[in-house]
């Protein structure tokens, strides 16, 4: 067995053999075995892992990969980072559990999250730890302005994602999700999202009026329009299963403005935006508004030690002592981790890298614009997507997606799928990705693209 290079030495990827390798095989034949049919990725990757240093993984045939799914934007700052395995190691010989009991770390980590919030808000949010998911913290979410309103509905938009539990699944779109499932959470309305180069109005985004909002301001000032006023509205800034789609600025803040007048809580689920993924810690910055409710997880330890929360408006603190608790809510591992991470952020400014390295990411893609099969390039800081449709009728091209997928593995780059029939390929670098490395993977993805891409339109796959 030979050891992973330092990371010093690891610059590029290098895949020496088929894929799976022999101990790969070995190892994914024993999952097929004895693990669930729902497990996803080693569907899509067909390796098995030994180890991970910064962008880099290596698998157990000593074949080394770019990672640019980072645990599904788990990992902010990279594969093992050495200063938060410290963080990780002081914490773990001194206290590891601690359900909400307050703990020094616990309350140098929940200073450190109220820090990053725009000076207005520190003053006037609590925070409240969920469960150790995402999806938890949605629900926690739902039920504090259930809660806190007296009412019952929810409003979410389509193409959303929130979670797998049952709240949460309720309110993403993915309806192949919930048709196995029946009995969903009732009273959960969808509303268009501003995806407007697939205009869910069927409208031209050069002269339509924000339609996509506007359908949702009449429906709420309208008292024959079927749907009272909700508990909350529901929000990604930047919906990432959903393909990578920023949501447009004037639609964002006129739901804001909608939601305050109405008095609905907002809630923005920054699962996968926060924690700096977009440029600033929260997406919500970047649109000049004051969510209600702002939901984050993913990224908060940076390490991916398993963390969600909800940081919320004082007004809304109405639940009782035990109204939303969960056994994993007090993982003081991520607490020292999380901690760590912000004063690498601040110290090694790396919101700046991830507005730097977005440009280069801006830049490097535009050499697609000309590729037929790319509808388009989006995404901010280091979230980007590439929509691949058939450019005769414009349908999904999920089946090509799916190519270029399975090409850039075998030329070194772990990159995801998402939006409508998995057409969109995604990429969730490491917040602190070089420039040297961050172009590798570019250079992988273009040439793969056009290798791929049919060269008649009329022989497409979607």
């Amino acid at each position: 067995m030979t050891i992973f290079q330092q990371p010093d030495t690891v610059t590029r990827p290098h895949v020496d053999s088929e894929l799976p390798g022999p101990r790969s095989s070995e190892l994914l034949e024993r999952q097929e075995q004895r693990e669930s049919n729902a497990r996803v990725y080693p569907r899509h990757f067909p390796i098995a892992i030994e180890e991970g240093f910064g962008s880099f993984v290596r698998d157990l045939d000593g074949n080394v990969f770019i990672d640019f799914l980072g645990g599904a934007g788990v990992l902010s700052l990279g594969h093992n980072h050495p200063e938060l395995v410290r963080s990780v190691a002081g914490q773990l010989g001194r206290f590891t559990h601690g359900l909400d009991f307050p703990t020094p770390v616990k309350d140098a980590f929940t200073d450190a999250q109220l820090s990053m919030l725009p000076l207005r808000l520190r003053t006037r949010m609590k925070l409240h730890f969920c469960g150790p998911t995402g999806a938890n913290a949605v629900e926690a979410a739902v039920k504090l302005c259930k809660t806190a309103t007296g009412r019952a509905d929810i409003i979410s938009f389509q193409g959303g994602f929130h979670g797998c539990t049952h709240a949460a699944m309720a309110l993403s779109g993915t309806v192949a999700q919930k048709e196995p499932v029946p009995g969903g959470v009732p009273g959960v309305h969808f509303f268009p999202y501003s995806y407007c180069s697939r205009c869910p109005m069927g409208l031209d985004p050069d002269t339509c009026d924000t339609n996509c909002v506007g359908f949702l301001e009449r429906s709420l000032n309208d008292g024959l329009a079927g749907i009272p006023h909700p508990a909350a509205v529901v929000l990604e800034l930047v919906q990432g299963e959903g393909g990578v789609v920023p949501a447009g600025p004037e639609f964002v803040r006129r739901v804001r403005a909608l939601t305050r007048d109405l008095d609905i809580p907002l809630v923005v689920d920054e699962v996968q935006t926060g924690g700096g993924r977009t440029g600033t810690w929260f997406a919500f910055e970047q649109y000049g508004i004051e969510p209600d409710v702002i939901v984050a997880s993913k990224a908060l330890s940076g390490i991916g030690a398993p963390v969600a929360l909800i940081l919320y408006d004082e007004r809304l603190d109405v639940w009782a002592p035990g109204a939303h608790t969960g056994t994993f809510r007090g993982n003081q591992l991520a607490f020292a981790s999380g901690l760590e991470a912000i004063k690498i952020f601040r110290r090694d400014d790396v919101l700046g890298n991830v507005r730097r390295r977005g440009d280069q990411v801006e830049t490097r893609l535009a050499e697609l614009k000309d590729q037929p099969w790319v509808r388009e390039v989006r995404g901010r800081g280091l979230m980007w997507g590439i929509e691949l449709a058939d450019p005769c009728d414009g349908r999904p091209a999920g089946a090509l997606a799916a190519e270029v997928q399975a090409r850039s593995l075998r030329r070194g780059l772990i990159v995801e799928l998402g939006g409508r029939d998995d057409c969109v390929v995604r990429i969730l670098p490491p917040l602190n990705v070089t420039a040297d490395v961050l172009d590798i993977a570019c250079t992988i993805l273009v040439d793969t693209i056009a290798e791929c891409a049919p060269a008649t339109p009329s022989t497409a796959a979607a």
